[in-house]
C-alpha cells in the first residue's frame, strides 16, 4: 500500500546498510538483530522497524514485538503514531498485566509437559521393573512360544485394574469403618458386647456358691394381669438414667405415654386404667423421695389399691386384702461401687442438695430429731468440704445401700439402742443380702449392657435401644489419695461386702444365662438336623416302596426272599436306622457328661422326636 507524501518525506528514505556491517551469508537471524540495533541508534527507529516488519525468523504474530518494561515516546510525525504496534500503544499496566499472563501460560504449559513426560517415563520404568520379576517368577514359561510381550501387557492390565479397585474401595468404604477391609472379621468371630462394654475379665472366678434357683431367674411376667415392678431407686447409683429407660426405651404393645415437660408417664396395662410399674417416672414418689425396702413394702399396697381401707366397708376391705395376697410385686434395683456413690453423692450435697422431703417411715412412724440427727444446722450443706462431710457421726450416706436394701423393723429401726452396734451391723448386712437376693432382679452401675441383659431375659422385654456404659462421672473426676480411699472404704464397710457379694451373684446370673441361651440355640439346632434325618429317611423309604410295589406288580409270581435288590435295600435302611439311633445316643450321653451341675439339665424332648420318626418309619414298613 502506497504511502502518502507527507509520511514519506517524514519517515525518510530506506535504510541502507553502513558500511563494514557483516554480510548475509553467516546468520540471517544474527544479521537482522544487528540490522535492529543499527537501526534503533538513528532518528525515527520506531517508525523503520514498522516499515521494515520484524526481523527473519520471526512470525508476525500480535506479541512478536519485544516487551517493554518503560513507555513508549511517542512520535512526532502522526505517520510514525500511526505505524506504532498496537501493543506499544496499550498502557503500562496492561501491558504488564498481559506480559504475566503470557508468563504464567507458558509456566503451565512447561509443567504440563514435564508431568506428561515424566508420568511416560515412570510408565515406562514399571512395565521395565515388572517385566524383569514377572520373567524372573515365570521364566520357565517364556520358553513356550513368544509369550515375553503378552505376559508383560497382561501383568501390567492386572496391576492397574488392582489400583483401580483400591481407588474405589477408598471412595465407596473409607478408612478403617468398613466390614470389608476388617480381615479379622471373616477368621475371627465377633466379639462379645457384653464383655467389651465393661472391660470385665473373660474368665470370672465365683466366690460364693449359689443355687440354681438363685440364678435361675426367669418372671412371668403378665402385664396385662396384676403383676407389679417395683423400682427401690437407691441416691447417686444410675437408678435415674435406669428409670427413664423402663418408660422411655421398652418395646411394649402399649408404650408409656410420655409428655413434652412432665416428669412422669403414664404407664397404663393394655386395655386397662392400671399402672404396671412402680417408680419415680410413673406414679413420682409415692412413698416419700427415695424410699427404701422398709417403706415401700409396707406403702406400696397401699398406694395401689388407692387406700381403700379408708373408705371402704368391711366385707369388701377383706375382698382387697385376699387380692393383695395374691397380687405379685416384682422388686428391682440398681447397686454402685461404694467409693464411686459416696464420691458422688458428696458432690451432689455440695451443689445444695439435702432430700429433706425423704420420710425414712419404720414401724408406722418416722424417727426422731434425737435418733436421726442432722449433719448440718442452715438450710443445707452446700460448699461442705470432703473431711467435714466424712467426719459427721450421722450422715446417712454412710453404708446407705445396706440400709436402704435390709428390713429396718428387724434392729429396732433407727434406735441405736435396741441392740450393739455389732449385732446391728449383722443383722442389717444379712438381711440386705437376702433381699438382694431374693428380689426379682438387680443391676450394676458399672456392668451396664449385663444389666440390661439380664432385665430382658428375666422379665421377657426388650429395649428399643442398647445401654450406654459412662465411664466418666462426677466421682471419677474426684482426685483422692490411698488414706482418703481407705477412709471411705472404711465408712462404708458394709456396703463394700455387700458389693462384693452382688457382684459375685450378679455376674454368675450372666453367665448362667448365657449358658442356657447356648445350650437351647444347641438343642434347636440339634432338633432340625434330626427333623431333616427323619424327612431323609422317609423320602428314601417311599422311594423304595414304590419301586418295590412297581417290580411286584411286573412279577407278581416271584417270591421276595428270593429278590437280592429288595433284600439289599432292607439291610441298607436297617443300618441307617441303627446309626441314626446310635449317633443320638451317643450325643445325649456326651451332652449329660458335660453338663455342669449348676446347668439346667436337658429334657428328651429332641431324644423322643427321633424315636417317633423312626417308630413311624419301622410302621409305616
Amino acid at each position: 500500500m502506497a504511502l502518502p507524501a507527507c509520511a514519506a518525506r517524514a519517515l525518510g528514505p530506506p535504510l541502507q546498510p553502513e558500511r563494514g556491517a557483516p554480510a548475509r551469508t553467516t546468520c540471517p537471524r544474527r544479521h537482522s538483530r544487528v540490522e535492529a540495533e543499527l537501526a534503533a541508534s538513528r532518528p525515527g527507529a520506531v517508525a523503520a522497524s514498522v516499515r521494515a516488519g520484524p526481523p527473519r525468523g520471526v512470525s508476525r504474530g500480535f506479541n512478536s514485538q519485544p516487551l517493554l518494561d518503560e513507555p513508549l515516546k511517542a512520535s512526532s510525525s502522526v505517520a510514525g503514531a500511526a505505524r506504532t504496534p498496537l501493543f506499544a500503544l496499550l498502557p503500562r499496566g496492561r501491558r504488564r498485566r498481559m506480559h504475566d499472563l503470557r508468563r504464567r501460560w507458558d509456566l503451565g504449559s512447561l509443567c504440563r509437559a514435564l508431568l506428561t513426560r515424566g508420568l511416560a517415563a515412570l510408565g515406562h520404568s514399571l512395565k521395565h521393573v515388572l517385566g524383569a520379576i514377572f520373567s524372573k517368577i515365570f521364566g520357565p514359561l517364556a520358553s513356550v512360544g513368544n509369550m515375553d510381550e503378552k505376559s508383560n501387557k497382561l501383568l501390567l492390565a492386572l496391576v492397574m485394574l488392582f489400583l483401580f479397585a483400591v481407588i474405589v474401595l477408598q471412595y465407596v468404604c473409607p478408612g478403617t469403618e468398613c466390614q470389608l477391609l476388617r480381615l479379622q472379621a471373616f477368621s475371627s468371630p465377633m466379639p462379645d458386647p457384653y464383655r467389651s462394654e465393661d472391660e470385665s475379665s473373660a474368665r470370672f472366678v465365683p466366690r460364693y456358691n449359689f443355687s440354681r434357683g438363685d440364678l435361675l431367674r426367669k418372671v412371668d411376667f403378665d402385664i396385662k394381669g396384676d403383676d407389679l415392678i417395683v423400682f427401690l431407686h437407691i441416691q447417686k447409683t444410675g437408678g435415674t438414667t435406669f428409670g427413664r429407660h423402663l418408660v422411655r426405651n421398652i418395646q411394649l404393645e402399649q408404650p408409656c405415654e410420655c409428655r413434652v415437660g412432665q416428669k412422669k408417664c403414664t404407664c397404663h396395662r393394655p386395655g386397662k386404667r392400671e399402672t404396671w410399674l412402680f417408680s419415680r417416672f410413673s406414679t413420682g414418689w409415692s412413698c416419700g423421695l427415695h424410699a427404701d425396702w422398709t417403706e415401700l413394702t409396707s406403702c406400696v399396697p397401699a398406694v395401689v389399691d388407692g387406700k381403700r381401707d379408708a373408705r371402704l366397708r368391711p366385707s369388701r376391705w377383706r375382698i382387697f386384702q385376699i387380692l393383695d395376697a395374691a397380687r405379685n410385686f416384682h422388686y428391682i434395683t440398681i447397686l454402685r461401687d461404694p467409693v464411686s456413690r459416696y464420691l458422688s453423692e458428696w458432690r451432689h450435697v455440695q451443689r445444695g442438695a439435702t432430700w429433706k422431703a425423704s420420710l425414712h417411715v419404720c414401724d408406722g412412724r418416722p424417727p426422731t430429731s434425737e435418733e436421726l440427727p442432722s449433719c448440718y444446722t442452715g438450710d443445707d450443706w452446700s460448699g461442705c468440704p470432703l473431711k467435714e462431710f466424712m467426719d459427721c457421726p450421722y450422715n446417712l450416706a454412710n453404708n446407705r445401700q445396706v440400709r436402704m436394701l435390709s428390713d429396718l423393723t428387724l434392729v429396732g429401726c433407727y434406735n441405736l439402742s435396741v441392740m450393739p452396734e455389732k449385732q446391728r451391723n449383722k443383722v442389717l448386712l444379712e438381711s440386705a443380702k437376702s433381699n438382694l437376693k431374693h428380689m426379682a432382679f438387680f443391676g450394676l452401675t458399672e456392668f451396664q449392657r449385663k444389666t440390661q441383659y439380664l432385665f430382658e431375659k428375666t422379665f421377657n422385654m426388650n429395649f428399643i435401644s442398647p445401654f450406654t456404659q459412662y465411664n466418666t462421672t462426677r466421682a471419677s473426676s474426684v482426685e483422692i489419695n490411698e488414706e482418703i480411699q481407705k477412709r471411705i472404704e472404711g465408712l462404708n464397710f458394709l456396703d463394700m461386702e455387700l458389693y462384693s457379694y452382688a457382684k459375685d451373684l450378679f455376674l454368675q446370673r450372666y453367665q448362667f444365662m448365657r449358658q442356657k441361651e447356648h445350650q437351647e440355640a444347641r438343642q434347636k439346632r440339634q432338633e432340625q438336623r434330626k427333623f431333616l434325618k427323619g424327612r431323609f429317611l422317609q423320602t428314601h423309604f417311599q422311594s423304595q416302596g414304590q419301586s418295590q410295589s412297581q417290580s411286584q406288580s411286573q412279577n407278581p409270581s416271584q417270591n421276595p426272599s428270593q429278590n437280592p435288590n429288595l433284600n439289599a435295600s432292607q439291610n441298607v435302611t436297617q443300618n441307617l436306622i441303627q446309626n441314626l439311633t446310635q449317633n443320638s445316643s451317643q450325643k445325649e450321653n456326651r451332652e449329660s457328661q458335660k453338663q455342669s451341675p449348676g446347668q439346667e439339665p436337658s429334657d428328651g424332648s429332641a431324644s423322643n422326636g427321633t424315636n417317633d420318626y423312626i417308630g413311624s418309619v419301622e410302621k409305616w414298613r
